[in-house]
């Protein structure tokens, strides 16, 4: 069975949609990402850190999903990584209320020895330092797949160029795109990144689907219509787990399973944000994720008669 590494947050989430809002509850990028990867065949090695105050029974539930947890530092007197946010009625745009690092701000990530050897390795949004230091504890590394935001597009750009420079795959919505290529045009903005190392570029555009580019090849993804979405706020994350998860189960990183990848990506994000935090994810069964990538198939499959 193949490896995948995760490293991101485990975190406390507050949230506040016009749907309702929640207290704090289970979040962070690598819950979502190792949620998501766990419905595929691969040993899942979660690197996070907590504090004395997160609860074992979130733990245990990461580990009965057959995840690795011995990458998580748990440090006794530190409390978990904490965000706020509210989201406005369009549900695409939201205002951050809260955000304390915590035992986040001293992060230093430990990839456990039995998970040096992994195949793939899909590097949460963190501090780009953070991600270059797993990086040089996987050398083994087949594929390696990048997730950032503008936040350290603004902070720490030069190591950011450094991480890019490394990485095989990149994920970033359009707005963060268009911010590191300095183009407008999405197909510009994608060569640019290409030339800064990444092989393949995923451009997400939330429930407008996403977009996949490889040198002059191109893919779109939709993103399911839905009727209701209670709340959005791990739907990035669980995207990149189907994403990664599917790949690192295949072990082919062609052009072509690429873009299966991206369906299965978008097909786990569609059921994230059917609920708050992680609630939705943790409760869809293979026969729901079977039927639901049959309504991908009929979004796009037509016929044209000439």
């Amino acid at each position: 069975m193949s490896k995948l590494v995760v490293v991101g947050t485990v975190a406390f989430d507050a949230i506040e949609t016009p749907f309702g809002k929640t207290d704090k509850i289970l979040g962070g990028a690598a819950t979502f990402i190792g949620l998501s990867a766990s419905h595929f065949n691969t040993e899942i090695g979660l690197v996070s850190v907590v504090g004395g105050d997160f609860p074992q029974e979130y733990l245990d539930m990461l580990t009965s999903r057959g995840m690795n947890i011995d990458g998580i530092e748990v440090v006794k007197e530190g409390k978990t990584f904490f965000w706020s946010g509210k989201y406005h009625n369009d549900m695409n745009t939201r205002d951050t209320l809260v955000t304390e690092l915590n035992v986040l701000a001293d992060f230093n990530p430990v990839v456990p020895e039995s998970f040096r050897d992994a195949e793939v390795v899909m590097l949460g949004n963190l501090h780009p330092a953070v991600q270059l230091g797993v990086m040089e504890q996987t050398p083994a590394a087949k594929l390696i797949v990048l997730d950032t935001m503008n936040f350290w597009m603004d902070s720490a750009l030069d190591l950011l160029h450094q991480v890019i420079a490394k990485v095989d795959v990149i994920t970033i919505n359009d707005e963060e795109a268009r911010q590191l290529s300095g183009e407008y045009s999405l197909v510009a903005a994608a060569r640019k990144i290409h030339a800064m190392g990444p092989k393949y570029v995923v451009i997400k555009k939330g429930e407008h689907g996403a977009l996949l580019f490889h040198e002059e090849h191109m893919f779109f993804a939709p993103a399911l219509p839905l009727e209701k979405v209670f709340d959005p706020t791990g739907a990035g994350d669980t995207f990149a787990g189907g994403f990664a998860g599917f790949l690192a189960a295949s072990g082919d990183y062609s052009f072509e399973n690429m873009k299966r990848a991206i369906i299965y990506g978008s097909n786990f994000a569609s059921f994230a944000v059917e609920k708050f935090g992680t609630e939705r994810m943790q409760t869809i069964t293979n026969e729901q994720i079977d039927a639901r990538l049959e309504q991908f198939k009929a979004l796009t499959k037509f016929e044209i008669n000439n």
